[in-house]
């Protein structure tokens, strides 16, 4: 039977390795072969798209510990939950530029706080001209974030994703593709002229913040993948979904991902990880929750599945299990 060979796709750049988002991180991912970056792209209040994970930056910067900044601490209700913290819209980019970046896991990465405070942030742009100086060819998968809220504020993440694109030489690059929790988003990048993939993110559990009533399971049905494939060109699970068992007790990944390719849908799954925190029980190796389990068997039990892309924070391990399909 041929197996798909699936991109390796690096979550945040190497993010095992590196503080997620970083210049270090993107540039690992691609020394260490990954095939595409996948940025999360939130906005300032003068409308600069910059990466970060979420638009509330306590966890993956330093600015708790800015007294200058310590007034913007605020509360917030964003896609139904209650956060507080500091949020890149309450900030210029001038001003978001002298923050510094740190680890996001740093019990579990313990090693990647030694590159803490070395690096600052990121904007979209800057990330396309790391692509474009790039000695191979490396894709951009690139996710927006908290679109609804967003624009609910007046920061329309698509007219601003489009924009920055068209002026970067990138919305018709073959290299591109765009991905969200949220389907209304990817529609109107489209319409806005951006020529590239389009790829629906599903979650476990939960709806999207842009169609709360059409939970993301009910997509799953045959009728909801059909209906899917005439609007985006993909899906991208949560791992768990496609690991699920079935009623005969297998992993259910592998019909449903044959099911979505008889639509015409790629599939990705988010997201490898080789600590034993992130790792099934069966599959942890000792006690230590930041030791690396077997990860191998995680990583070629879901390829199998034939997926087309899967997102790894450690991108050479994922290169690695992809070399023995």
């Amino acid at each position: 039977m041929l197996v798909t060979i699936p991109l390796v796709i690096a979550h945040r750049g190497a993010s095992g390795y590196r503080p997620e988002h970083t210049r270090s991180a993107y540039l690992l991912a691609i020394e260490l072969g990954a095939d595409a970056i996948e940025p999360d792209i939130v906005a300032t209040s003068d409308g600069v798209l910059v990466l970060r994970h979420e638009n509330e930056i306590s966890g993956t910067t330093d600015v708790a510990s800015r007294p200058e900044f310590a007034d913007r601490r605020t509360t917030k209700h964003i896609d139904g939950q209650r956060l507080t913290g500091w949020f890149t819209e309450d900030f210029s980019w001038q001003e978001l530029s002298t923050l510094r970046a740190v680890e996001r896991l740093p019990r579990i990465r313990a090693a990647n706080t030694a590159y803490s405070g070395r690096e600052g942030i990121l904007r979209l742009t800057d990330l396309l001209d790391i692509l474009d100086s790039a000695e191979r060819r490396v894709g951009l998968v690139a996710e927006i974030k908290h679109a609804s809220y967003f624009a609910s504020i007046g920061l329309p993440l698509d007219e601003l994703f489009a924009a920055e694109l068209a002026a970067a030489g990138w919305a018709r690059d073959p290299r591109l593709t765009v991905e969200s929790f949220e389907k209304s988003v990817l529609l109107r990048v489209r319409d806005r002229g951006v020529d590239c993939r389009l790829v629906f993110l599903m979650e476990a559990g939960g709806a999207p913040a842009d169609d709360p009533g059409h939970p993301y399971a009910g997509h799953l049905a045959e009728d909801g993948l059909a209906a899917l494939a005439t609007e985006v060109d993909g899906i991208s699970l949560d791992k768990h979904i496609l690991l699920a068992p079935d009623a005969a007790g297998r992993p259910r990944g592998g019909e449903l991902v044959a099911r979505a390719h008889a639509d015409g849908l790629v599939v990705f799954c988010w997201t490898l990880r080789a600590e034993n925190r992130f790792l099934a029980k069966p599959l942890r190796l000792g006690a230590d929750e930041a030791a690396h389990g077997d990860w191998r068997t995680e990583y070629l039990t879901l390829m199998r599945m034939g997926l087309d892309g899967v997102f790894a924070d450690q991108p050479d391990l994922a290169v690695e299990a992809r070399a023995s399909l």
